[in-house]
């Protein structure tokens, strides 16, 4: 584990010094490594246990089934035989069955007889029963009335009844009618007084007693007789009595109603009686009837029993039957199992044989899937390759105690299967073998996934993958935390997208997983929030090379979902394909679903197989479900193999037939890195994947149709590669745009392999051998050195011989106009053309841009060479609302007048309301977003100008933008304007404004031919007739056009063009005219001097901020503006004299036809400046192309040392050759004054103490990040690169003067300079001819000069100037200084050269662009002594970047009007 962290630290070096991409590791990485190899080992081995449990359970299963399959045919056959005996046993049972239920059908024929009249009896008895109750029911309320009368009685009562002395007749005789009712036996009593009746009632309880319990039922005739007379008594009426005694009228009431209950049951009593009768019978009737019921039943009882021995016989019998079926069956199914599950048994067993040795082999593999998914997500393709099998697994095995791990093992097998990458690729995953491991890293980490994801196809699939139940948020959008705190306890996926380098802090602990309460918790600012262990947070950058910091590594797992080359050459493949082929691509993208979904169901049919066999009991064989069940799978499994097979057999005649466009697919795949790769040149240059695809999809469209596929193809491949170059160069700057172009020609011819990558190398790295001296005149030490480089190849073995041998030939090719339309000499004309472009890059370097554009044009075609820009039309049809045009702003143009012409023609114009312009600028953001949501509602138009100035608000105009880039009118559009940053630490446009935007840079045109028409053309015959002073008025108006060009496009020559670059636009040329119509108007004579003065100084010089600059726009303006112009006498430039007096069109003529052709004589300058501005032009162009190569550590020279050991190497030679530092105190006390020159010496000694002192330092830092004991910081990988491109490292140029020289020149210079300090310093005697570039401030030493001259001659300081005298000796001519003063050497003239024999400045030799000047004595002289006749007052500058390196004013002879040499630039230089 120790050693894969170590690996990736080393890894990470070369993978940030080639893909300039940061990749950290700390120790939690290391200890997430250890956790995850922790859960994975556990995980993996439950897993593996499972599996093997789950095939051997199967296994055993099959195994045993063949062996019960004989016992199964045992058992059937006796099951047979006893089938035979029960089938036999129930036959004789049926016969016995049968006699007995004939009889007992006999004797149930009589009981139904008998039942029948039992039925007759029961139901006239029934009736019977039913008129005696209805009488009684009658007789029932005279019974209750008779109760209810006896319930009136009580004790009381009657015994105040019995008090009655003499009752009233009504009361006794109620008494007396009593007495009758309860005469016993109808014994009527005679005596039926009160007296009696008191008797009757002596004991009131008895009789009370007697009355309730009378026998109503049975009251004697005698007593009915008897009672007649009372009951026919009107008084005798309870009502009545009641009046006389409450007592007698209940005593009444009873006697009453027990007659009449009497008399109505008498009336039923017949009826009774014949009831009584009936019930007499039935029952007889029923007895009998139960006889024979019992008989019967007890028939019915034998017959049950014989039935139910029938039954079950029979019942044994199916039952016997049904298991010798079931036995067959089983059999049956058994014997189909055994065979239908053949493969299976073969495959599981050598399964479970491979999981057995994965057991063995589980500690290693899981090591090497746990360092694979904690380590290599952020890795490209080579680098994971390289770790896992060029370092890990070899590592594994040389150990001591070797760690086995299984043999080619791939991750992938191991995290995860067909049935999930299929699932993937459904949801939108593409299909190359990088996203399918980015995958599985990112389901398989345990950190938080981080995804790189500048194309958003990652994102993609997860937003396909997770679909509702994903939660997206953006940082620092309106109530992303309360969503995020939502999620964390509901469990849910977050996806942070769009981050950027830097992580809100509030998120922290969340990152981190810093849980509190037992992990119940996580802080999220200052809010507890609940914690789910099922939330899982994704997060995403659409930034192409995010740097994240060493502790967001640590708590992510980064991982790069950049697309790759192959990955997108399939994508596009299937673009391209879908559109010439729509059956084809349908039939492959439904055969691939198709397939994929096979894979799941064979998965999922599979696990179903084992889980069957697994959970079935004991005896399977008799689950007869279960075994059809699996027979079913089987059967279905072996359907869907067949028609994989099949869609196999198709899939090959798809991808044949679509391999034929795999060409054009790789081209456009091949032009989208390079195009990709862009702003490496610049951050302006970006471009995405979605913009690439739809210009990719109309160059298909607009491809000419050919029947012929090849031809076709071709043709596919000319318009892709044509419609990206179009694409692309609109938006470049001019000077990158042949850079872009030969970048596309080589990576084109590479991939052709019709060019060495060796003989690309040279071109591009232009390795020199140096210290060589050349032998022939016509070439320089370093051509020569050139030269000798290339002749270590094979192919140009004795180039250095021929051109020695035949130096004639050479040299006339050499100093031929354009050498680059010439054949090459002898043998050498028959080399490729790449070979013809080493070797001239080495004779002719001005001349590689002509070379390389003729190059493309021989291997592309003449349309990529021809610089014509693209009508705004054109490009504006590409534009949509998700697709803003964005201009990339130059000096001098103003695009936006194209919108606003276009926008006429389309109805959008600012009258209209339409049209909305916003300068960006102080407080101008609100109303830019009002203007973009109203123009997104209503279809307007916006113009977005300097958005470089609004750097806080342009995160905001982002997600305004991709807000509306969804859902707005169709006619919505936005046009944004900024200028490029003037460095790439200061770029502010986000990505996401540039790479979806249509860019287009608008530069003034190159060339004085193009700058003069373009100035012409800002006016018309019009502007040429506006004036009364016709003559006048043209010639100055021309001469300022030509002005106008001549200063812009002498931009190009750099500093000996303009010591600084200037913003001069049309609007200078234009107001200039303007006042040169005022002035003519308002004066008589033409004021040349103040319009000189107002164009010069005021109208251009506005712009002007350098004094030699200044002076230049005034020696212009002198030249070309001038009395004599009227005359015919103004030239120009030589050859093109001010034309005469002409039309608008004349005058365009008159350029066409008179201008010479383009050279520096146009602008006043010697053909050196273009050979020098060529040269530098050359270098940067291979330099860029060279940055742009694919990176590796070789370093691409092919001698196999790696890049660090190359670093190394130089880093022992300085650190070895560079001398100790001064030592300043020792040095103070040997000077015995402190003169000028000795104050002088201390200060480049001190220093030239501070930068050693710092290269020491440095170094020594960077020497131990090479071994590894210091951790390599951005400085230390700053300094590596420099050292390996033979740069001067910053951290040393900032304490150094000014240079351009690389590396190995830098520091012999270097050494030379301590050694000139240590020369002066050892005895302070002033040299005899002193180095004045050696000197960080040459100024100090020429003041110095001054000084000694003030101090000896007690001049006032102020008043001295230098003299300088150029002499004609040479540095070894001087042996002593001179008397006063100082003799300089080591200068050189660029612009001209010095005739030493004349002793004045004179015009250039041709190539020979800074010749040494001779040694100059400089001495201090009065002001007022100084001679200025015939002088050129000539800067001297260190570098030839001129401009702030500036030393001083030496005044040089010339014969010549030094006009021509403030026109040439001519200068002196310290350094070359």
């Amino acid at each position: 584990m120790a050693y894969v962290h170590t690996s990736v630290n080393e890894t990470s070096k070369s993978y940030l010094v080639n893909e300039r991409r940061y990749n950290y590791t700390t120790p939690k990485s290391f200890l997430e490594q250890i956790k995850l190899y922790q859960s994975l080992l556990a995980k993996k081995s439950k897993e593996l246990t499972a599996k093997m449990e789950r095939l051997e359970n199967g296994l055993q299963k099959l195994n045993s089934t063949s062996a019960q399959v004989d016992d199964l045919k045992a058992k059937l056959a006796a099951q047979e035989v006893e089938l035979k005996q029960k089938n036999e046993d129930a036959d004789k049972l049926i016969q016995v069955v049968g006699v007995e239920t004939e009889k007992v059908s006999k004797e149930k024929a009589i009981a139904d007889g008998e039942e029948q009249k039992v039925a007759l009896i029961a139901e006239e008895v029934t009736r019977t029963q039913r008129d005696c109750e209805e009488d009684l029911a009658k007789a029932e309320p005279a019974l209750i009335a008779a109760q209810v009368a006896l319930n009136t009685l009580n004790k009381n009562n009657l015994t105040e009844l019995k008090s009655f002395g003499t009752p009233p007749s009504a009361v006794s005789n109620v008494t007396a009618a009593v007495l009758v009712l309860t005469a016993v036996g109808g014994k009527i009593p005679k005596d039926r007084s009160w007296k009696s009746a008191k008797v009757m009632m002596a004991k009131v309880d008895g009789f009370l007693e007697s009355l309730v319990n009378f026998d109503k039922e049975n009251i004697h005739e005698n007593c009915l007789k008897a009672i007649q007379p009372y009951m026919h008594d009107p008084e005798f009426n309870p009502e009545f009595i009641a009046s006389k005694s409450l007592a007698a009228a209940g005593l009444c009431s009873w006697v009453v109603n027990i007659v009449r209950f009497y008399e109505v049951y008498c009336d039923v009593e017949p009826k009774r009686q014949a009831l009584s009768k009936a019930n007499t019978e039935l029952a007889t009737a029923q007895e009998k009837l139960t006889t024979i019921k019992a008989k019967i039943t007890q028939l019915n009882e034998n017959l049950a029993k014989l039935t139910a021995k029938f039954e079950q016989a029979t019942a044994d019998k199916l039952k016997c039957q049904q298991e010798a079926e079931s036995t067959a069956r089983t059999i049956a199914l058994a014997n189909r199992l055994v065979g239908g599950l053949a493969s299976e048994n073969v495959r599981w067993a050598e399964a479970v044989h491979t999981f057995k040795q994965q057991e063995s082999m589980l500690c290693g593999d899981v090591l090497l899937i746990t360092a694979f998914v904690s380590y290599l997500g952020y890795f490209t393709k080579k680098y994971r390759q390289d770790l896992m099998d060029g370092m890990w697994k070899p590592y594994l095995g040389q150990l001591k105690i070797p760690i086995p791990v299984t043999t080619g093992l791939d991750p992938l097998t191991m995290l995860t299967d067909d049935a999930d990458v299929a699932t993937w690729q459904n949801e939108s995953l593409p299909a190359d073998r990088m996203s399918t491991e980015n995958a599985t890293i990112l389901t398989n980490c345990e950190r938080w996934p981080l995804m790189i994801d500048p194309q958003l196809q990652g994102i993609k699939w997860i937003k396909n993958k997770y679909g509702e139940d994903l939660r997206v948020v953006r940082i620092g959008q309106r109530g992303y935390l309360d969503i995020m705190e939502n999620a964390l306890g509901a469990g849910e996926v977050v996806l942070i997208e769009n981050l950027e380098e830097s992580m809100d802090p509030v998120l922290g602990p969340l990152l981190g997983r810093e849980t509190i309460k037992k992990g119940r918790c996580i802080k999220i600012g200052d809010k507890e929030c609940e914690y789910n262990s099922s939330f899982r947070l994704i997060l995403h950058t659409k930034l192409a090379n995010p740097h994240y910091q060493p502790e967001m590594q640590a708590q992510c797992t980064l991982i790069n979902f950049t697309v790759t080359r192959d990955g997108l050459e399939d994508q596009l493949l299937a673009a391209v394909v879908s559109m010439e082929r729509p059956d084809l691509e349908e039939l492959k993208s439904n055969l691939t679903k198709q397939q994929n979904g096979f894979k799941i169901t064979l998965k999922t049919l599979e696990d179903n197989l084992l889980s069957r066999l697994s959970s079935a009991s004991g005896n399977f064989l008799g689950d007869t479900a279960l075994v059809e069940n699996l027979e079913i799978t089987k059967r279905t499994a072996a359907e869907i193999e067949e028609k994989v097979k099949e869609a196999k057999v198709t899939e090959l005649k798809i991808n044949e037939a679509r391999e034929h466009y795999r060409l054009a697919a790789g081209r456009a795949s091949l032009l989208y890195f390079i195009m990709n790769d862009l702003n490496k040149i610049h951050p302006m240059y970006q471009f995405s994947l979605k913009a690439f695809s739809v210009v990719f999809q109309m160059a298909v469209k607009k491809a000419p149709a050919d029947e012929v596929l090849k031809q076709r193809v071709a043709h596919l491949i000319d318009s892709i590669t044509f419609s990206v170059f179009q694409y692309t160069t609109r938006g470049l700057f001019e000077c990158d745009k042949l850079t872009y172009t030969a970048q596309v020609t080589f990576q084109i011819l590479l991939i052709n392999k019709e060019i060495n990558p060796k003989e690309l190398d040279f071109l591009l790295r232009y390795p020199t051998q140096p210290g060589v001296s050349t032998p022939v005149d016509f070439l320089s030490n370093q051509s020569w050195g050139g030269i000798k480089a290339l002749v270590l190849m094979e192919e140009f073995r004795n180039l250095d011989r021929d051109i020695e041998g035949s130096a004639k030939r050479w040299k006339k090719f050499v100093e031929s106009e354009c050498p680059e339309k010439e054949k090459f000499p002898q043998e050498w004309k028959s080399k490729t053309t790449l070979q013809q472009l080493c070797m001239m890059r080495a004779l002719r370097p001005d001349r590689m841009t002509y070379a390389i554009r003729d190059f493309v044009e021989e291997k592309l075609g003449s349309k990529y060479v021809v610089g014509r820009s693209l009508d705004f039309s054109t490009s504006f049809e590409e534009s949509g609302p998700a697709i803003p045009m964005f201009f990339i702003l130059s000096p001098g143009v103003d695009p936006l007048k194209d919108v606003e012409r276009h926008g006429k023609k389309l109805g959008c114009t600012f009258d209209n309301g339409n049209l909305h312009n916003v300068s960006l600028g102080q407080g101008q953001e609100v109303v830019a977003e009002q203007a973009l949501d109203l123009a997104a509602k209503e279809g307007h138009w916006v113009i977005l100008q300097n958005i470089h100035l609004v750097e806080k608000w342009l995160s905001n105009l982002e997600k305004k933008m991709e807000q509306h880039s969804e859902g707005s009118h169709e006619n919505f559009r936005v046009f944004i304007s900024a200028e490029p940053a003037p460095s790439p630490d200061g770029h502010i446009i986000p990505q996401g404004i540039l790479e979806n935007s249509i860019k287009i840079t608008n530069e003034p045109p190159t060339g004085m031919h193009a700058n003069l028409h373009k100035s012409l053309d800002n006016f018309n015959q019009d502007t040429l007739e506006m004036c009364a002073r016709e003559n006048e008025f043209k010639s100055i108006l021309f001469a300022l056009c030509y002005f106008h060009a001549v200063v812009a496009e002498r931009r190009k020559f750099g500093p000996q063009g303009w010591n600084r670059s200037y913003p001069f636009n049309t609007g200078d040329l234009t107001i200039s005219v303007n006042v040169l119509y005022n002035y003519l108007e308002a004066n008589v004579k033409v004021p040349y001097d103040d319009l000189r003065y107002l164009f010069g100084e005021i109208m251009y010089g506005g712009h002007i901020t350098d004094d030699w600059d200044r002076r230049l726009c005034r020696t212009y303006l002198e030249e070309f503006i001038k009395p004599e112009m009227m005359e015919g006498e103004v030239l120009l430039a030589v050859g093109f004299p001010l034309p005469p007096n002409l039309d608008y069109n004349g005058y365009h003529q008159y350029i066409d036809d008179l201008l010479p052709p383009e050279s520096p004589y146009l602008y006043g300058l010697h053909p050196n400046a273009e050979i020098g501005f060529l040269t530098l032009t050359s270098e940067k162009l291979f330099r860029t192309v060279l940055e742009m190569q694919p990176r590796d550590s070789s370093g691409g020279e092919g001698g196999g040392t790696t890049r660090e050991e190359k670093v190394k190497a130089i880093l022992d030679e300085v650190v070895e050759r560079l001398p100790e530092e001064f030592n300043v105190l020792e040095l103070m006390s040997k000077a015995e004054e402190r003169t000028p020159y000795i104050v002088v010496a201390f200060q480049e000694c001190e220093r030239m103490n501070t930068l050693t002192s710092e290269i020491r330092r440095s170094l020594k830092e960077l020497d131990l990040g090479l071994k590894g004991e210091l951790t390599m910081t951005s400085d230390m990988e700053n300094l590596q690169n420099a050292i390996f491109f033979d740069q001067v490292p910053e951290s040393w140029s900032k304490r150094a003067y000014p240079s351009m020289a690389g590396l190995t020149n830098w520091f012999v210079d270097l050494l030379s300079r301590i050694k000139e300090l240590e020369t002066w310093t050892s005895d302070f005697a002033l040299p005899s001819a002193v180095w004045l570039a050696g000197f960080f401030n040459p100024q100090s030493f020429l003041t110095a000069i001054m000084q000694s001259m003030a101090r000896r001659n007690e001049w006032p300081l102020d008043k001295m100037c230098l003299q300088c005298d150029v002499t004609k000796k040479h540095r070894e001519d001087c042996s002593s200084p001179p008397r006063e003063g100082a003799y300089v050497h080591g200068l050189f003239m660029e612009g001209s050269r010095w005739d030493s024999q004349a002793g004045i400045i004179t015009d250039a030799r041709l190539k020979e662009l800074t010749p040494t000047m001779p040694v100059i004595f400089i001495k201090a002289i009065p002001v007022d002594k100084q001679d200025t006749r015939n002088v050129y007052p000539c800067p001297v500058y260190k570098t030839r970047l001129r401009g702030p390196t500036y030393v001083w004013t030496f005044n040089l002879k010339t014969k010549e009007k030094p006009s021509k040499w403030v026109l040439a630039g001519v200068s002196l230089l310290l350094q070359i």
